[in-house]
């Protein structure tokens, strides 16, 4: 998706502001062209903060008209039907379109309890999730009542609005829209960085199968090139980082046991805070290993 610059946007005629804003939020052009009256935005978070305003300003029936705008989660029929391409990569990037019949039928149950309770579709910032989560989190907003739950929407489509708007606009400032994964190995025999280690980072799943979302290979720092996550939300769930420790042992002559004490080194962490900085690092020796939190 190109990027828009704001102070093109600003300039913009309201029909060409409208026309590139509207997606921002699912089928509700009456927002952005609300917008275009209040130009011009210093940034992209004044943008979104009018964006919210207009929302929650407006009256409660156009509000639920919003809220009833917005597709349901892994329906085969609506992504029959076709989605906003919005929609699609967003339930995408949650593997939402590779799901098991079981999920599929999980997915079925939570919505169809939900549209009855509340008379509109669970609406959630998919990118921040895991199935995992999707599906807990599904659980525990069944048991609001209609006010909160409705209030709990709208913040959810203003972090979805906000990761729309951090692809499609380009400005000084930026959206708290990203988080970050990282690690490095510290060979602790030597007290030097470990390079050369096999990493894979594993999606973990209660239901459905678990996916491996990131490969890598510690360089010369006992660090990968890039962040196993960045540039995006971090989902929130459950992972596990698995670390092919024998292999660079052997290499440096250390006198290993056959087969080795210590072979695939498995950490297993969860993710509750997606737009944070996650750095897990592992501490091992031929014979121990430790990890912690570090930012």
């Amino acid at each position: 998706m190109s990027q828009i610059s704001l102070s093109d946007l600003n300039a913009a005629a309201k029909a060409d502001f409208v026309a590139m804003l509207a997606n921002v939020v699912e089928y509700s052009p009456w927002i952005a062209e609300q917008l275009a009256g209040k130009r011009p935005f210093a940034g992209v978070n004044q943008l979104h903060a009018a964006l919210m305003a207009a929302i929650q300003s407006a009256e409660p029936d156009v509000q639920l008209a919003l809220l009833r705008a917005h597709p349901d989660l892994a329906n085969k029929t609506q992504r029959a039907a076709g989605l906003t391409e919005e929609s699609t990569e967003e339930q995408n990037s949650a593997g939402l379109d590779r799901l098991s019949e079981a999920e599929y039928a999980a997915f079925e149950r939570v919505n169809n309890a939900y549209r009855e309770k509340f008379g509109f579709p669970y609406i959630v910032c998919v990118r921040r999730h895991t199935r995992d989560s999707v599906l807990n989190d599904f659980e525990t907003r069944l048991r609001n009542i209609a006010k909160t739950e409705t209030r709990r929407a709208i913040e959810e489509i203003g972090r979805i609005s906000a990761l729309r708007l951090d692809q499609l606009v380009a400005a000084e400032d930026k959206l708290k829209v990203h988080g970050r994964l990282s690690t490095h190995v510290l060979d602790n025999q030597i007290g030097k960085p470990a390079p050369g280690i096999p990493i894979e980072l594993v999606e973990l799943a209660s239901l459905g199968e678990s996916r491996v979302i990131a490969r890598a290979v510690t360089n010369a720092d006992g660090r990968t090139d890039q962040p196993l996550i960045g540039g995006r939300p971090l989902p929130i769930g459950r992972y596990e980082l698995k670390f092919s420790v024998a292999k660079y042992y052997a290499e440096r002559n250390v006198q290993l046991t056959d087969p080795p004490f210590l072979d695939e080194i498995p950490l297993r962490f969860a993710v509750s805070e997606p737009e944070g900085h996650y750095h897990v690092p592992l501490l091992v020796t031929p014979w121990s290993y430790s990890t912690y939190r570090g930012s």
